[in-house]
């Protein structure tokens, strides 16, 4: 018996399971992916999958559905790989460890990947379903989406025929997400070389105990990051000792995560060992004032280490100036939808290596310009300040909002006959693949939403269990009314 077995809709969550048990991190989908197309096999259903690993699952209309246009359902199969930091899981290789209370559901020191593979997992349920009344059905199950959207770049949509798209892969549940931001990675290198340390003391330097989260959806809560605040600390440091010299610098693994925890190497001059760890307990508490009411569990620390070289003073430096003045956070927020970020950027991943500090954010807006302003920002400070070099990846366009669409109109209404209440229109400020796949299939109408999801992307995340049934019902009721 399974871990979520007798929980309803129990097709949804037997599926859900089965698809948590294999590896399915961003770029690691070859296994999932063929899981997707044994589970179509098994219900006798035609499918393509891609080299990419995307999967495309069609079934034809129920009765009385026949002259209906087709209806996409949509969703990706990848996953953030987040864990604690005591986890000795190889996400890479292993499963997730699921857990439930009944209420929710959540993956055992490691993120759940319920964004997004509780929307395969409703398709799957869907189409394993003969009772239910739908029009044809496409099920697109994309690869990659949290790395660039990679696979939704790489779909060949030459053989769908449904001009309505449902995307389930939205976080709260009676919101209906109609617009999204546009977004790229920019991978940033400023080169430095390292030198024989003579007498100087060594440090290694921690912030940790922060909170995190998806760059999309808690960008906006005040959340420190790691990479940010030790950039912070470290320049701070250099000025009150005069130089400050950087051993190692490396903090996250995903750009579109907020880092949670930032480690650094330094060396200082001995005469003045004291004084810096002095100055580390000193910005501790000037830490904890700052993010009090959003990451109260912040610590900073330091304790002695051993190395034998670190970058130039000349180079540190150079290296602290660019990361200071890199923008980080919020940079603009919407006034079509109060409250709604519009623009921001995350370092979301910082790594020094032998040649230099290798870095790279995730750019966000719903506005094309900002977001190409903030990418020259990011280029003018690191090319002209550190003398480095910038690339992109994975720029994907925003969703704008259509001011007429047949689809929001039969979701709002069906949500309305299940609930007796009025549904939500909002945009996002995170990333959502539909953007791309309104470019690659001109008039396209498309609704995303979701079941409630908890800190996604972290080890934290959970998903509403009763949420899950009730989102389960709207699709299939909206489904219903798609003639």
């Amino acid at each position: 018996m399974g871990i979520l077995s007798h929980l309803e809709p129990k097709s949804v969550f037997d599926y859900f399971e089965r698809l948590c048990a294999v590896p399915h991190g961003s770029g690691n989908t070859k296994i999932i992916s063929d899981l997707c197309v044994t589970m179509a096999k098994e219900l006798g259903l035609r499918y393509r999958q891609e080299d990419c690993n995307n999967v495309i699952i069609w079934k034809d209309a129920s009765p009385g559905y026949e002259n209906a246009a087709p209806v996409i359902l949509q969703g990706h199969m990848d996953m953030v790989c987040a864990q604690t930091e005591d986890c000795p899981k190889d996400m890479t290789r292993e499963g997730l460890d699921l857990a439930t209370d009944g209420r929710y559901v959540w993956a055992e020191k490691t993120s759940l990947g319920g964004d997004d593979c509780i929307a395969v997992a409703a398709a799957f349920a869907i189409l394993a379903d003969n009772s239910l009344s739908h029009p044809p059905l496409e099920v697109v199950i994309t690869v990659d989406e949290e790395t660039g959207m990679d696979g939704a770049v790489a779909l060949d949509c030459s053989d769908l025929k449904g001009r309505r798209l449902l995307n389930l892969d939205s976080e709260e549940e009676g919101v209906f997400t109609v617009s999204c931001a546009g977004g790229l990675r920019a991978d940033c290198f400023v080169p430095a070389v390292k030198e024989p340390l003579t007498d100087e003391a060594c440090f290694a330097v921690s912030v940790g105990g922060l909170k995190g989260g998806h760059s999309g959806a808690e960008i906006d809560k005040g959340r420190g990051s790691g990479n940010d605040l030790i950039s912070r600390v470290l320049y701070s440091a250099m000025e009150r000792l005069g130089t400050l010299r950087i051993v190692d610098l490396r903090g996250g693994q995903f750009d579109n995560v907020i880092c949670t925890r930032c480690d650094a190497v330094v060396a200082v001059p001995a005469g003045k060992a004291e004084d810096f760890a002095d100055f580390i307990r000193e910005f501790d508490g000037i830490l904890k004032n700052e993010y009090a009411a959003t990451d109260g569990g912040v610590t900073l620390t330091c304790a002695a280490a051993d190395a034998d070289a670190a970058y130039s003073a000349e180079d540190s430096s150079r290296l602290l100036h660019v990361l200071l003045t890199l923008p980080q956070g919020v940079e603009v927020m919407s006034a079509d939808f109060p409250g709604l970020v519009q623009t921001s950027l995350n370092l979301g991943v910082m790594t020094a290596c032998g040649d230099g500090l290798h870095f790279s954010f995730s750019i966000r807006s719903s506005v094309a310009t900002q977001k190409e302003l903030l990418l020259q920002r990011v280029r003018a400070i690191v090319e002209y300040t550190g003398g480095g070099t910038v690339s992109t990846r994975g720029d994907y366009p925003a969703w704008q909002y259509a001011r007429q669409s047949p689809l929001r109109d039969t979701v709002m209404a069906s949500y309305k006959q299940i609930t007796g209440q009025d549904g939500v229109i909002m945009a996002t400020h995170g990333g959502l693949e539909c953007g791309l796949l309104i470019n690659k299939m001109p008039g396209l109408d498309a609704v995303s939403l979701g079941p409630e999801l908890h800190d996604i992307h972290s080890p934290r995340e959970r998903l509403g269990v009763d949420s899950v049934k009730r989102m389960y019902a709207l699709v299939c009721e909206v489904l219903k009314n798609c003639r």
